[in-house]
């Protein structure tokens, strides 16, 4: 569930090849937008999820085809519903480690931001983001480490990842 974002037919193409075979505008939009996904991968297609060992007792009709961040909430906040908060709730510290699009979609229910928001948001690489949640679970303090002015070039670079 906090898996990183399937991309479909794009899935293991990079930045810049893909920008460059569909243009500047295509490729924001699959990239950034919250609710457009890029094009669909067939089930047949041996980049399909479901010829990944990792999901061989799944069925492939429940694997994405492809997915935008939209998506990607949908599947986070079950797991974030069902297994995080209750940790939290018994006064655990919870450890979630996972890729952009998922950090992207955890911080937007956290921070109640919107898809607006969201869809500029960059996550650095390598850079732990903490929460300290108050107990009905909402955000006292966020922070990163070491410190959020290294995190914010970091995250610029993120931004500038496909770029000419």
């Amino acid at each position: 569930r906090l898996n990183e974002r399937y991309y479909g037919a794009l899935q293991g193409l990079d930045k810049t090849e893909t920008r460059d075979k569909y243009g500047d505008e295509q490729f924001l939009e699959w990239r950034r937008s919250y609710d457009t996904p890029p094009p669909a991968v067939a089930v047949d297609d041996p980049r399909h999820p479901s010829h990944d060992p990792r999901y061989a007792q799944l069925p492939p009709e429940v694997l994405p085809t492809s997915e935008c961040l939209a998506d990607v909430v949908a599947r986070m906040l079950p797991y974030w519903h069902d297994h995080i908060v209750p940790d939290l709730r018994l006064g655990w510290v919870v450890l979630v480690t996972a890729h952009g699009n998922s950090l992207r979609a955890l911080k937007m229910h956290l921070d109640g931001m919107t898809k607006e928001e969201v869809v500029a948001l960059n996550i650095p690489t390598g850079f732990p983001l903490v929460y300290e949640l108050g107990d009905d679970l909402s955000v006292l303090k966020c922070n990163y480490l070491p410190d959020d002015t290294a995190a914010a070039a970091a995250a610029a670079a993120v931004a500038q990842q496909g770029q000419r």
